[in-house]
């Protein structure tokens, strides 16, 4: 059946026909079945919408903007009674019945587990024209209008506000530059989500083609609900495509966990127990709450804008499992650096298992792709991420991460991440073990090699399934470098950023594998466990038992300066060539203008595929798709077939001038 709805309907009682439509979706939502499409026409539509049913594999409940964008789904309210307070400060009084009575965005802190900045921005925001305004502190401050030190946009960071909640009643002030917000479009944060079930197992439902804004969601990590603007909530086979999602609080798009009262920001609340032992629970609560390949993820997330967001793009703690996110444009996350925390990237996702991220393209973020925990079937491929680092500009704001364009973080593999283009300073921060990186371009130094795990044990689990197998520490290594390009992009040795704490931080910028210098290879790694005896001394070696695995590293090219691994056999090493590798953005289209092919010449390596890569140490998996099949990388980034074996993304290097890397949304 069609549905249809019309905001210009939204005072009439309509019956969802074509000719008399709802006029909200909502009215909508309640009563579509599965197999039903509704279709919205194109207008604002500030409502909450809560799906009441879900559809089925063979018959999806659809959703879809008749006009791609033209239907918005908001959870700002505008705001027309603005009174001229002094020079350029407006003021206005709501009252809180525009508000869930226990969810007040004006007194509801950004906070929860895993938070680590100053606890003092709240949900709410306010908006002059698509523009967003910073928080102040004080009505001084908004009429101080000084710069927030920390925002990649200091331009814009002198736009500030501040809310006072009074009884029943909710005043903001704002600083609109000279701007009349009665006569502009000023908006405020009202809902918490615009398109998010209240209720788990709402499965197979499409979302296609809607502007999706302005909700004041919450901080979400992973030992708690995990909200977005829009989600499936604990459900499968959601598929989400082809919207604009932006200026969300925090997330975008939520894929997360079950809400859990017994374990819902736990330390926050209670700090008898640390956050990690309850991303442990969390992991063990969830085969309770029906974590199951049968139950939970196989969504589809695709060709969505996704920007403007300020702690990730897409969030998800293990609902995200068995997923495809693919071709989207994720951009400026967390540029206003007013949070800051452990959850803030493009794409967020803990127990990513068989979760494939292919031909997305990420940039101008804190943080590009990470995965965090159970990285297991992982497979992030054809992507292009540059600029995923703070300005040097904006001074680090106490409580923020690091940079890069991928972190693997606590996982014990297979993490297979092949024919990518990492172009910022650092390209991988690898505080875990299992990872496998082949055919890619990388620009970027590797961090945290070998730290940054103390003692947080994570579980693994039985191959392409969500049950746990087991539970160990990080020993770090059992990692594979095939055929990729190491080239030294930047010139800086290190990066060391001052806090305005005084905490003061130092990574590594050199790029290559040379920081695997002190790793075995197997062939002296698998001596220390004296295999030739019948009765081993299990005393003896159980130092072997612990200590760092053995790494794959051959077939890779170091160029302008980049370092090898002192045991590598067979490699490429230029220094002399003067390489270059720039993004171009024209209109629509992103270019990579670059010489490598005056450095890699005639070099050539040895095909990969998954018998070469061998099995990760703890799960005894190996680097195969979802479905057990092996992969062979004989294509490249475009999905061009490979007729001869060089290192990097590309087939071939006989690369013109100018040459599409990824068409922008």
């Amino acid at each position: 059946m069609d549905i249809y709805v019309d905001i210009k309907a939204l005072n009439n009682s309509g019956d969802g026909s074509q000719g008399n439509p709802f006029g909200t979706i909502t009215e909508a939502a309640q009563i579509a079945q599965p197999g039903d499409t509704v279709h919205v026409a194109p207008g604002v539509y500030r409502e909450y919408v809560s799906p009441k049913n879900g559809g089925t594999e063979d018959a999806r409940i659809t959703y879809v903007s008749d006009e791609p964008l033209g239907a918005t789904i908001t959870g700002a309210e505008r705001i027309t009674n603005w009174e001229q307070y002094q020079g350029d400060i407006w003021k206005a009084t709501v009252d809180n019945s525009m508000f869930d009575p226990e969810y007040n965005p004006y007194s509801t802190y950004v906070y929860g587990d895993w938070y680590f900045a100053k606890r003092e921005k709240h949900v709410g925001c306010v908006y002059i024209n698509d523009r967003r305004l910073y928080e102040a502190a004080s009505v001084e401050e908004v009429i101080e209008a000084k710069p927030w030190p920390h925002s990649w946009v200091p331009e814009e960071a002198s736009y500030k506000w501040y809310a006072e909640v009074n009884g029943d009643k909710t005043t903001i002030y704002a600083n609109f530059s000279g701007m009349n917000p009665n006569e502009e479009m000023a908006e405020i944060n009202v809902r918490r989500m615009c398109f998010f079930p209240k209720e788990t197992g709402r499965n197979y439902i499409t979302v296609r083609g809607f502007k999706i804004c302005k909700a004041a969601t919450n901080w979400a990590p992973p030992a708690a609900w995990q909200e977005g603007m829009i989600g499936p909530h604990w459900s499968k086979g959601w598929i989400i495509e082809d919207n604009e999602v932006y200026f969300a609080k925090c997330s975008g798009i939520g894929l997360g966990k079950y809400l859990d009262p017994e374990n819902n920001h736990y330390f926050t609340y209670k700090k008898l127990k640390s956050p990690t032992q309850m991303e442990r629970d969390a992991v063990c609560r969830g085969q309770y709450h029906g974590w199951l390949k049968e139950n939970i993820g196989s969504h589809i997330v695709r060709r969505n804008n996704i920007h403007h967001c300020e702690q990730g793009g897409i969030i998800g703690r293990m609902g995200a499992v068995f997923s495809v996110i693919e071709d989207n444009h994720i951009h400026h996350i967390n540029n206003m650096m007013e949070l800051g925390g452990a959850e803030v990237a493009g794409i967020k996702l803990h127990a990513a298992i068989d979760v494939v991220m292919r031909r997305n393209h990420i940039h101008h973020s804190t943080m590009g792709i990470w995965t965090d925990w159970e990285a297991q079937g992982t497979r992030i491929t054809q992507n292009l991420l540059h600029d995923n680092q703070r300005p040097e500009f904006a001074t680090p704001l106490d409580g923020a991460m690091g940079s890069e364009d991928i972190f693997v973080e606590v996982g014990h593999g297979p993490t297979l991440i092949d024919n990518n283009i990492l172009l910022s300073d650092a390209s991988l921060r690898i505080a875990t073990q299992g990872v496998a990186m082949v055919h890619n371009l990388i620009c970027g130094a590797f961090t945290s090699v070998g730290a940054g795990t103390d003692w947080r044990y994570t579980p693994y689990h039985f191959p392409h399934r969500t049950e746990v197998m087991g539970f160990m520490t990080i020993l770090h290594g059992d990692d594979r470098f095939y055929n990729n390009i190491f080239f030294q992009r930047q010139t800086k040795a290190s990066l060391v950023s001052r806090f305005p704490s005084g905490r003061i931080e130092e990574e590594e910028r050199v790029v290559g594998t040379h920081v695997w210098d002190h790793y075995p290879i197997y062939e002296d790694w698998i001596k220390q466990f004296d295999l030739e005896s019948e009765t081993p001394d299990m005393m003896k070696i159980a130092h072997a038992h612990f200590d760092k695995l053995p790494v794959w590293i051959d077939g890779n090219a170091y160029l302008g300066g980049a370092l090898h691994f002192c045991k590598e056999q067979n490699f490429l090493f230029d220094d002399k060539t003067d390489v270059y590798v720039n993004i171009i953005e024209d209109g629509d289209e992103v270019f990579l203008d670059t010489n490598l092919a005056d450095a890699i010449g005639s070099y050539t390596a040895q095909p990969i595929e998954t018998e070469t890569l061998g099995r990760v140490f703890e799960p005894n998996q190996r680097f195969e798709d979802a479905d057990g099949n092996d992969i062979i990388f004989d294509t490249d980034y475009f999905g061009n077939k490979r007729t001869a074996t060089i290192p990097g993304p590309f087939a071939s290097l006989d690369l013109k001038d100018k040459n599409v890397v990824l068409p922008t949304m």
